[in-house]
């Protein structure tokens, strides 16, 4: 049976959370009961002998920023969904210029950047030219959700960089999408159903900006009423945070996602509590209590069971951390993050 068998989920899904029931206490573990993606390596800088301490390296980085910053998981999320979603996990959504894709409309906003550099730098004085920008970014992302309470997931590395970076080809869709459009983007990503909905539980922390959500709010579908599927209560919350957009250059606030991690960022299922009492903040959230019945039994067992989100988790990071990469002698060892190397 392929994993994206429909049944797949109704009668396997609790399967996958016993198999991977000895990998959440420690990453090792992890590390046998997860799918090694292809062309990559568990601990491929310590198996090399090249930088034998990178991974302590970046660590110790992100330590000392999310002591300071509690956002830093939910910015770096956030930066790896925009890199491996576009071109792939290429690090290329780090690249300056113009016309880069940290330019694209799609990705204002964003941030984690400074972390990463900083990262980058550390390493280039450890150990030149060996560790990719894009293995650091993985790096940098399990590290931080894992402070915030996700589990640590092993990430194989031996990614090397993109040496392009353009605007035109950042194609992320809209937060207001349909069920079955956002379905078919993360299957055109080589992911499926509970990848999708077990990434989407990202959304347990962090922000998005009020031009997201008002279509909800005061039109949603052009009714000039607001979405029938959100709670009314949540609705009366958000419409005092999110006035209606009737003027160019008027502000545009931030809202939190799940304001039960609110300022705290704490990964967490609440997310799929929200999803139930229709009061998730994003339509493409929403929507996964309209979807199909494979897709509401998974959010009923996440909502239910916080260990059975986290398996899950660190399952379908470790799949979207194979999208696209670059190996042997594709793309390049960047030295600095944000620009290629200058041969």
């Amino acid at each position: 049976m392929e994993r994206s068998d429909e049944r797949f989920f109704i009668f396997i899904l609790p399967l996958v959370v016993l198999a991977l029931s000895l990998c959440v206490a420690k990453v090792a573990d992890a590390a046998v009961s997860l799918p090694k993606p292809v062309k990559l390596e568990w601990h491929y800088y310590r198996v090399q002998n090249t930088c034998r301490d990178a991974e302590v390296y970046v660590r110790h980085q992100v330590e000392l920023v999310y002591k300071n910053d509690k956002s830093l998981p939910a910015k770096l999320l956030r930066l790896l969904y925009s890199d491996c979603f576009v071109t792939g996990c290429d690090a290329s959504i780090l690249l300056d210029g113009d016309y880069s894709e940290k330019t694209a409309r799609q990705n204002w906003g964003l941030g984690g950047f400074e972390l990463i550099n900083d990262i980058k730098t550390v390493l280039e004085d450890r150990c030149p030219g060996i560790v990719s920008c894009a293995d650091i970014l993985h790096l940098a992302t399990r590290d931080a959700v894992h402070m915030a309470g996700a589990p640590a997931y092993p990430v194989f590395t031996g990614r090397r960089d993109g040496m392009t970076s353009n605007s035109d080809s950042v194609d992320l869709p809209s937060p207001s999408i349909s069920f079955d459009e956002t379905l078919s983007y993360f299957k055109s990503k080589g992911l499926d159903l509970l990848d999708m909905v077990t990434l989407l539980g990202a959304h347990s922390m962090g922000r998005t900006h009020c031009r997201h959500v008002v279509d909800r709010l005061y039109n949603f579908n052009n009714t000039g009423k607001q979405d029938p599927s959100l709670n009314k209560t949540i609705a009366t919350q958000l419409k005092n945070l999110c006035p209606p957009r009737v003027k160019k250059g008027q502000s545009d606030p931030l809202v939190y996602l799940n304001p039960a991690s609110g300022k705290s960022y704490r990964f967490s299922n609440t997310y799929y509590s929200r999803v139930l009492s229709r009061e998730a903040v994003l339509e493409v959230d929403q929507q996964l209590l309209y979807g199909n019945n494979d897709t509401l039994t998974i959010v009923k067992e996440f909502a239910a069971g916080f260990e059975d989100f986290r398996k899950s988790f660190a399952l379908s990071m470790s799949r979207m951390g194979s999208i696209n990469v670059l190996t042997g002698k594709q793309g390049e060892i960047r030295k600095s993050c944000r620009v290629i190397n200058k041969n």
